[in-house]
């Protein structure tokens, strides 16, 4: 019995051996399509299907519904990948970065070129050929504006973060077009809501990252204006803002009072968590300002997928 222990052994060996390399080349692939980042996107592309279904009156769960969520989370890590090409040398000069496989080495720059190449065109005509082609157009646009300006301008100008909102902002719009195949005040609506919600998102990460940042030259605002009052006052601006044009769905009819509610409350709780950092009246470096800074970028993360849940159950459920 011993003997036939032993002889099993370098087989379970081998065998985990041999599926390291494939795990490797996993993860290497899913932070270089920043997998999470593109989940969230994925995922409001579906809230912006999910209205223009109920808006139709088709049902929201189809083949069509799957074709565009692949699509636009293709697009979305392609665009992701090339991103990382661009900001190689930068990546590698910030600690935040420095892990990710082209800086670290496990991935060659021909790679990564070749895979977002290929991936933003392939995704771009699959949502052509299986959704309409102004679905694939809005895609690729979206990947090349994402590409061609704001990952550009992260090295010259802190006005990248208004550039670079707006390709930010387009999923949801995608998974309406996706379904209705043109664009209409529904889908420029939340187009809206998560143009204004990505500000006061990323100013939270810029602000956290600042001596990141700073190291690798790229010009977010709390790097480059260092005591904080300007970053601050941009995070009051959108915020505030947003509380109104959340309210933009129950105008439009697209969900009810029980939404028009609820979009108050969670806006103004956004809005309360910007508060609390300008009112410290702190610079990016101060540890105490780094704190209220990552709470702002938690309730970031919270605060979207929460106020499009409740708007799909309230255009759902008619409340």
């Amino acid at each position: 019995m011993s003997s036939a222990g032993h002889s099993l052994a370098p087989d379970q060996t081998g065998s985990r051996a041999a599926t390291q390399p494939l795990r490797s080349l996993f993860s290497n692939y899913a932070q270089l399509m920043k997998l999470r980042v593109t989940t969230l996107v994925v995922a409001t592309a579906w809230c912006g299907y999910f209205m223009a279904a109920l808006r139709s009156g088709v049902p929201s769960l189809s083949w069509k519904l799957l074709h565009t969520l692949l699509g636009v989370g293709i697009v979305s890590g392609g665009a992701a990948a090339l991103n990382q090409v661009m900001e190689r040398e930068a990546d590698s000069r910030m600690r935040r970065t420095m892990a990710r496989p082209l800086p670290a080495g496990r991935m060659t720059t021909a790679q990564a070129t070749l895979f977002g190449f290929a991936t933003v065109a392939g995704g771009s005509i699959y949502l052509g050929l299986t959704t309409n082609f102004l679905t694939g157009y809005l895609a690729f646009a979206t990947a090349a504006g994402y590409l061609l300006f704001y990952t550009p301008l992260k090295q010259v100008t802190s006005f990248c973060t208004f550039v670079g909102a707006f390709p930010g902002a387009m999923p949801a719009a995608l998974g309406w077009t996706a379904l209705r195949g043109r664009l209409e005040w529904e889908a420029l609506a939340l187009f809206a809501i998560v143009l204004l919600w990505q500000f006061p998102h990323f100013l939270a990460i810029a602000w956290l990252y600042a001596e990141d940042y700073a190291m690798g030259g790229i010009c977010m605002l709390p790097a480059v204006e260092r005591d904080g009052r300007s970053t601050t006052r941009e995070i009051m601006l959108y915020s505030t803002t947003l509380i109104f044009v959340s309210l933009a769905p129950a105008v439009l009819g697209m969900a009810g009072l029980a939404y028009a509610v609820g979009a108050v409350v969670l806006s103004t709780i956004y809005f309360a968590y910007g508060l609390k950092l300008r009112r410290l009246n702190l610079p990016p470096a101060a540890p105490e300002s780094k704190q209220a800074a990552r709470r702002l970028l938690r309730a970031s993360v919270i605060y979207l997928p929460l106020l499009f849940g409740l708007m799909m159950l309230s255009a759902a459920w008619r409340f």
